[in-house]
Parts: C-alpha cells; sequence; structure tokens
C-alpha cells in the first residue's frame, strides 16, 4: 500500500512538472506573437478613423506605415482577384512630431510575413478574401511550426521532469505477505541467546505480586515497538495459604506431618517455609477431619467399585494418585461417592526418571477456570459477586511421596531396586489420620497484558497467542519465565520485520496472562468480558503454556483442522534434528488458558512443548501439579535454549501462515475423519452415529475438493469468495461444543483424553457412569449430544457449499 502511494505520488508529480513547465513555455511564446499582432492591428484601425484617438501624431503615423505595407501586398503577384469591400481611400494628415517613435513596428524585410502574422492573430479583421490554394498554404505553415514548437516544449519538460523524479522517496521493498521468504527472514531473528537473556532478566527482577511482572512485560513489548499493548486489570476471588501449614497426624502414633513428610515443628522458620505454606489445594473445603484412610489408587470407576463392594466409604478419606484422568473429573467421582477427604499425591513410578520429586509436595486447583464469585461472566466493576468460597465438599490436600510412603508402609521385601513398585496401602492395615485444612479467600487484582499487531488485510480477524506469567511466590516452577521469555522473542522477530514495511493480513495479538495457577482467570475474564467479540474475530489460538517442561520428545498438540498445519510446520524448521523428528500431532487436553478458547468459543488451537518421555501409561494430567521452583530448574533441562529456539520458531511458522495466508490453512476433511475414528465400540446407538459422520465426511470431501481451490490457486481468489471461504473454515470446530461435560473432560469432543484412548470423552465417561449407577440413561444423553454436534457440523459444511453454489451462479 505505500509503495502504490509513493508510486502514484511520483508519477502525478513528474506529469504535473512536464505539463506547467510546457504551458508556462508556450504560453510565454504566444503572449510574444499576440503582443505583435496587437501593435499592427491597433495601428489599422486607428488609421481608418475607427478610434477617437486617431488625433495623436504618433497613432497617425503608425497608420500610415501599415497602409504602406498593405498596399505593397496588394500589388504582389496572385492577388489580382482581391476585391474592394467598400472602404475608399482615406487621406492621411501629415505628421508633424520630430519624436515619432515606430519601434514596435519597424518594417520588416518582408511585408508578406508581417500580413500573415496578422492573420494568425485571432482580433485581426480582414477585409479580404483570399484563394484557396493561398489560404491552405499558410495554414500548412502555421500547423507545423506550431507542432514543432509543442513537440520542442514537451521534450524539455519530460527532461526537467526525469531529474525532478529523482528526488522522490524510494519506496520500501515490495514483499508478499505469505511469501516462505519472509517467514524464514522472520524467524532467523529467534536466538537461543536472545531468549535466554530474557528469561534471566524476567527471574531476576524483583516482584511482589501479579501485578508487578505485568508492568515489566508492558514494558519490554512497548520497547520492541509494539505501540498498542494494555495492562487489563480484573478484581477476583483467590483462595490464598493460611498462616500456617495444613498437616497430616497419625492417630495410631499422634505423629504430626507436614505436606513434604517433615515432622511438625515450632521452628519459625519452618512454620513459615514457602514450600510448605503453598502446599495446598486452592478452593478446597476448610476444616479439620479425622477418619479412616481408604486407597482408591487412581480413583477410576473400576477402583471405587471394588472399594464399594467390601466397605462403607462415606465421610473417610480416599489415598488418591494423581494421574490418568482429570482430577477434577476423579473429585466429583470420590465426592459423589461420599467421601470427605482426600489425600493426593503421585507415584514415583509414574514420574520421569530424571525428576527427583519424590520429597516435594505440590500445590493444584479446583478451580475449573474463571473467577469463581462471576461464573460465566466478567468480574468487572458492578458485577454481583457470589459467596463461594469452597467449591467441593472434599478436604483436599496434596502430600508428597515420601508421606505418602509412611502412610502405607509397604514392607521391606517389595522395594526392589531393579523396577519400581506401585504405592498401595495394604488390605489388612487400618489407619486413621486427622487431617487440617485452612486456607484464606480474598479478593486480589490480577493483570492481563494485551498487545495488538493490526493486520493489513483483515484487521478485525485475530490470531491469538498466549503465554502466562502468574506463579505463586516460590511455585509453580520456572515455568513461566520460560514462556514469557518464548513469546518476547517472537514478538522481538516480528516487529524487526513490521519496521521495514511488512504487516500480517489478520491482526495478532499477544496475551500474557495472570492468574493461571489458580484456575486460568485471567484468560476466562477477559474472554468473558469480550466474548461477543472474540467469537466473531478469533480465527485461532497458539498456546505457550509452559513450552520446556523435558528434554525428552517434541509434543505438538493441534486441534484436527490444525493438525496438517502443525505437522508441516515441523519439517519446516527444528534446531536440533535429532529432537523433532516430525512427532505425531495429535488432539489431546491440555493444560493452560487456550482451555476457554477451546471450550467455549471453539476456536482451533495449536500448542508445542518439549516433555519427558512418559514413565507408565498412568503419567497423563501429572502436569496438573505445580511444583516449587527449585524442583523444575529450567536451565538444567535446557542449558543452551535451544529447545525454546525450537519452540518458539514452529510456534512463529503456525502463526505466520495463518495470519498472512490468504485463505486459512485448516482443513475441514481432518475433522470429519477425527470424527469417524473417534466412534469405534459395540455400544447401542454407535452405528447411527457411523452413518451421520459418513454423511459429514462425504460433505467435507465436497468442501475440500471444490471450495478449497483459492488456497492453491491465486486465480480463485476473488476477494468476496475469499473471504466467504474464511467464515466458512472460521466456525468449522463451534459445532463440537456440548451444553454440559462433566468436570475436568473438555466439552469440545474433537479433544481426547490423551493418546491412549481414541474414543469421545464424553462417551467413555458415560459408559464408566453406568457401571456405577446401573443406569443406561448418562449413555443415551451423551449419545444424544454426541449425535447433535457431529449433524449440526454436516449441516454447516452443507450449508456453506450451497452459499458457494449461489452465489457462482448468482455472477454466471
Amino acid at each position: 500500500m505505500l509503495k502504490r502511494k509513493l508510486d502514484i505520488c511520483c508519477i502525478d508529480q513528474y506529469l504535473v512538472w512536464t505539463l506547467e513547465i510546457t504551458l508556462v513555455l508556450g504560453f510565454l511564446l504566444l503572449s510574444r506573437d499576440k503582443k505583435m499582432a496587437y501593435h499592427k492591428v491597433n495601428a489599422d484601425q486607428r488609421a481608418q478613423g475607427h478610434s477617437p484617438y486617431l488625433d495623436n501624431d504618433e497613432l497617425q503615423a503608425t497608420a500610415l506605415e501599415l497602409e504602406w505595407d498593405m498596399e505593397k501586398e496588394l500589388e504582389e503577384p496572385g492577388f489580382d482577384h482581391f476585391r474592394l469591400d467598400g472602404a475608399a481611400q482615406r487621406h492621411l494628415g501629415n505628421s508633424q512630431s520630430p519624436d515619432l517613435d515606430l519601434e514596435p513596428i519597424q518594417p520588416s524585410s518582408s511585408p508578406k510575413g508581417r500580413f500573415q502574422r496578422l492573420q494568425e492573430d485571432p482580433d485581426y479583421i480582414s477585409h479580404y478574401t483570399r484563394q484557396a490554394p493561398k489560404s491552405n498554404r499558410c495554414s500548412f505553415f502555421r500547423i507545423l511550426k506550431v507542432f514543432c514548437t509543442a513537440l520542442i516544449l514537451f521534450i524539455f519538460g519530460i527532461v526537467i521532469g526525469y531529474y525532478a523524479r529523482k528526488k522522490c522517496p524510494s519506496p520500501p521493498t515490495p514483499q508478499e505477505p505469505n511469501n516462505p521468504h519472509i517467514y524464514h527472514e522472520i524467524l532467523k531473528e529467534i536466538k537461543a541467546e536472545n531468549i535466554q537473556q530474557i528469561y534471566r532478566d524476567l527471574l531476576q527482577f524483583p516482584r511482589e505480586d501479579d501485578a508487578d511482572i505485568a508492568v515489566k512485560i508492558l514494558g519490554q513489548w512497548r520497547s520492541q515497538g509494539l505501540e498498542d499493548v494494555r495492562l487489563v486489570n480484573y478484581s477476583v476471588l483467590l483462595d490464598l495459604p493460611g498462616p500456617s501449614s495444613n498437616t497430616v497426624t497419625l492417630q495410631n502414633s499422634g505423629e504430626c506431618f507436614y505436606p513434604s513428610g517433615q515432622q511438625c515443628s515450632r521452628d519459625p522458620k519452618t512454620l513459615h517455609s514457602q514450600d510448605l505454606l503453598y502446599s495446598y489445594a486452592a478452593y478446597s473445603a476448610k476444616g479439620t477431619l479425622e477418619a479412616e484412610l481408604v486407597d482408591v489408587q487412581y480413583g477410576t470407576m473400576e477402583d471405587l467399585l471394588q472399594i464399594q463392594a467390601i466397605t462403607n466409604v462415606t465421610k473417610k478419606i480416599a489415598l488418591l494418585k494423581l494421574g490418568q484422568s482429570p482430577l477434577l473429573y476423579k473429585l466429583s467421582l470420590l465426592e459423589d461417592a461420599g467421601f470427605g477427604g482426600v489425600l493426593l499425591y503421585t507415584d514415583p513410578c509414574d514420574l520421569p526418571k530424571t525428576a527427583d520429586l519424590a520429597d516435594k509436595a505440590f500445590m493444584v486447583s479446583l478451580n475449573s477456570g474463571g473467577d469463581p464469585s462471576t461464573p460465566g461472566y466478567a468480574s468487572i466493576d458492578g458485577s454481583y459477586r457470589q459467596n463461594r468460597l469452597n467449591l467441593t465438599t472434599l478436604l483436599v490436600q496434596p502430600i508428597s511421596a515420601v508421606l505418602a510412603r509412611k502412610l502405607v508402609s509397604p514392607p521391606e521385601d517389595t522395594a526392589q531396586k531393579d523396577r519400581c513398585t506401585p504405592l498401595q496401602l495394604p488390605a489388612a492395615g487400618k489407619k486413621t489420620i486427622s487431617l487440617n485444612i485452612q486456607s484464606v479467600t480474598t479478593y486480589k487484582t490480577i493483570s492481563n497484558v494485551i498487545g495488538y499487531l493490526k493486520g493489513a488485510v483483515f484487521p478485525d480477524r485475530y490470531v491469538v497467542i498466549g503465554s502466562h506469567h502468574s506463579s505463586l511466590k516460590g511455585y509453580g516452577g520456572q515455568g513461566w519465565a520460560s514462556s514469557t521469555a518464548v513469546i518476547t522473542a517472537l514478538l522481538q522477530a516480528l516487529m524487526a520485520e513490521v519496521k521495514r514495511g511488512w504487516r500480517p493480513d489478520r491482526t495478532v495479538v499477544f496475551c500474557s496472562w495472570g492468574g493461571t495457577a489458580f484456575g486460568n482467570i485471567g484468560s476466562y475474564e477477559w474472554a468473558e468480558d469480550l466474548k461477543n467479540v472474540l467469537q466473531r474475530n478469533v480465527v485461532a489460538y497458539v498456546s505457550l503454556h509452559n513450552p520446556v517442561t523435558g528434554n525428552s520428545t517434541l509434543h505438538p498438540v493441534a486441534s484436527p483442522s490444525l493438525q496438517q498445519l502443525a505437522a508441516e510446520s515441523q519439517s519446516f524448521n527444528c534446531v536440533e534434528k535429532t529432537r523433532c523428528p516430525g512427532s505425531n500431532v495429535s488432539s489431546v487436553q491440555i493444560q493452560g488458558d487456550s482451555d476457554y478458547f477451546i471450550n467455549h468459543l471453539g476456536v482451533p488451537a495449536t500448542q508445542f512443548s518439549y516433555e519427558d518421555i512418559k514413565a507408565s501409561e498412568n503419567s497423563s494430567f501429572l502436569s496438573e501439579a505445580l511444583f516449587p521452583v527449585h524442583a523444575t530448574k529450567t536451565e538444567e533441562l535446557d542449558p543452551s535454549f535451544s529447545l525454546h529456539e525450537t519452540i518458539a520458531k514452529l510456534t512463529g511458522q503456525v502463526t505466520l501462515q495463518i495470519a498472512t495466508d490468504p485463505v486459512l490453512p485448516f482443513n475441514a476433511l481432518d475433522i470429519a475423519l477425527e470424527v469417524q475414528n473417534s466412534l469405534k465400540g459395540d455400544e447401542a446407538g454407535i452405528p447411527q452415529l457411523l452413518a451421520v459422520a459418513s454423511r459429514l465426511r462425504d460433505t467435507a470431501e465436497l468442501f475440500q475438493s471444490d471450495e478449497m481451490r483459492p488456497a492453491n490457486d491465486p486465480k480463485e481468489r476473488a476477494p468476496v469468495r475469499v473471504r466467504m471461504l474464511n467464515d466458512v473454515l472460521q466456525g468449522l470446530e463451534k459445532s463440537f461444543l456440548v451444553h454440559r461435560a462433566p468436570p475436568g473432560l473438555y466439552r469440545n469432543i474433537l479433544y481426547r483424553l490423551d493418546d491412549r484412548t481414541s474414543q469421545f470423552s464424553v462417551l467413555l465417561e458415560a459408559l464408566e457412569h453406568c457401571k456405577l449407577h446401573q443406569s443406561n440413561e448418562t449413555m443415551q444423553a451423551a449419545l444424544s449430544e454426541v449425535l447433535n454436534s457431529i449433524n449440526s457440523a454436516q449441516v454447516y459444511f452443507k450449508a456453506g457449499l450451497d452459499v458457494f453454489e449461489t452465489t457462482l451462479a448468482g455472477k454466471k
């Protein structure tokens, strides 16, 4: 756009200068000829007595000279046939003035030439008629003279304009928005040493609360040239640790333990240790409970059925392992079963071999998302605040594996050096414990940092990139600094290209969220605040939640419509080829602030992260635990920050393609295939679902083959058609949001629980529920939800096809 304006400016200026110079020179020449003719005509008129000013001697002499010229002209051969129109010869008086000045009309060597000039003047009135041949010859020479003069003046003007044009400012180098060369130029600006420096600066920054680090990030983004950056604050209800640590006491021996496994002490340093204070479950019920300890292992439906078959679990305390399925889902099962409390721990056999977390307690949040006091609406000034101090009736306390081992007391011969033995409470042994939990709920301000890089073509379409800066004091690891460093380095690379004249087609929104550790509060509140705008404008969410939690394998996650793009991006750029050899892209539930965008807005999302290889099949959802900072040091996992660089470049590649491709790089057919693959099993109702899924696939294939041509053929990219196509692609996944989902499970049924499962999670949960309650009602309701989602998607695809057919038919 800037280049086009500059070219038009220079061309217009060039033409104006040329025309001005030509007109000015021509005007000067014509003025000179006109002035000469004016003198002659005036003299003639005055000689014939048409002017009252002929008493002037000078004018009388002028008229005499002009009459002489006319007579000489008429005496030449070829003028015999001139006819006198009526005026008789008039006698002119003799001039007596000695000062007669004839300079303006000095006789030329050719009176005929002067007569010719008189005829060229439009004000001259001839009293004679010429023969045609004479008139044509004069006209030819006159036209030739004018043409040659104009041509010379025009060429002269072009020469002057050419040299004047060199002073025009040179436009920036033209760049195609979706040119892969531009991607390479941007991504090569991302360097490991820059990410490392940003990371260290963040950790060294002294801060007291969430707002301090948000202001720091705000300043960093503005220093990179991002102009539209703002701080968005919300007052929300947080559940913070109490003045002293929670405790677990063995009633048989009277031994008191802190969550980490240390024995209770009155030492002030121990009492106020951050590791002890923040080993708690936010939004748990408060109080003291003394009851029998019951080992429920992972809290699956089979585990609960076995326990309920042999004992009454009402108001008892469950010893629960973290992992295998979402924590909130397992807690809901325990609450329904009648348990009164839960001791939560991670089995050492499920932890990576490189992790040394056996003696570390951790923090979890029981908040499903957003400010608990304003469920479903934003916490803005004037909002009604509900009294929701506890989000569960259970007293929940995380403990270390060391304390869990003390409670279980396994026999010495079960511990083998060559393999790990899962912890399990002996069936014969009964233990009664006292659980004391105290925490404080209070309103605090959390801050989000939001920055906009406006798009040049579709500024009303947003690609959102999200990181987080929220962590508890000394808790939550250093993932927040890693996340913020990567997004800042990506922003820096993009702004460097923006300064050279480039802009993405769509607006890129950079977000650093606050309150993530308490249940993604910052992202929920902002999205609820702008829900109507985001539903219409957001096309994709790119997550940078804890990009490096291990160094063994790359784990790409993407919604079905983005799986192909995520897979292609891995081959585009990879810093350490041996560590990212085309990892499989899956659509599984992930932690972090993408939650609202996936489950409430139906926005396609993707995330790249490095993880450790899972130690067991039960290792899913261990990331729900937030361990102390010193337990998970990022610089030990990635000393050279090359893994961070890889994540930044993969994220940047995906973001650039979504933000700059004329047609959104979403794949409708992959959604239909994912749906068919998720309908496995012999449950009643599955055949009907498969029939609807087959129709969805047929429609998606037709849509992909016929309507996606503009993605590959620039000739098909009529602006109206591209906009219509992108609007259809933007809403592909919105049909798959079910109205209700069990706690901890995604409402977006396109995402599976983990890599081990292939079926829709809502169907799996309904099947488990039927086993517990011996009722088929829940399963029928789940089947109906899935059926309506698939059918809605098929209708949506078909409507998109009909719109294009109608539009094209109308044009024809």
